[in-house]
């Protein structure tokens, strides 16, 4: 039983480590976009003899890709508070685990201690019968 549950502890962990390994991969996702969007608001121009329509026009796009560099920022910190709460679950199975192990490790010392009082047993009494025979 006590096998079976660190296992399953020992699953759990893992499915938890990839799940936070797809998250940090939307993370970076996430960085890059951010990234392109501020280079993007940072090169965007027009001509330089355009009308003044042109700069408004240039001023309304910059001002939609910082809105959508803001909207990423904000799903991006979302996903970091989603990974500190899973590292936290984590943390606590691996403790988890390690009490199962723990008591995997108690119970093949009893067994153990247990084969060799059997054995102890089974010597004792061949010499016994031995010395009776004799």
């Amino acid at each position: 039983m006590i096998q079976k549950l660190h296992n399953l502890k020992k699953s759990q962990t893992d499915q938890k480590l990839m799940y936070k390994a797809e998250i940090l991969n939307s993370v970076a996702a996430f960085d890059e976009q951010i990234n392109d969007l501020k280079r993007n608001i940072n090169t965007s121009t027009v001509d330089r003899y355009g009308a003044i329509s042109d700069f408004k026009i240039l001023e309304i796009h910059k001002e939609t890709l910082r809105i959508q560099a803001r909207k990423l920022e904000s799903q991006r910190n979302f996903l970091l508070t989603k990974i500190d709460k899973l590292d936290r679950e984590i943390v606590e199975l691996q403790k988890e685990t390690e009490q199962y192990a723990y008591l995997l490790q108690e119970q093949k010392k009893e067994l153990y201690k247990k084969i060799l009082v059997a054995e102890e047993e089974q010597a004792s009494e061949f010499i016994q019968s031995k010395y009776i025979a004799g």
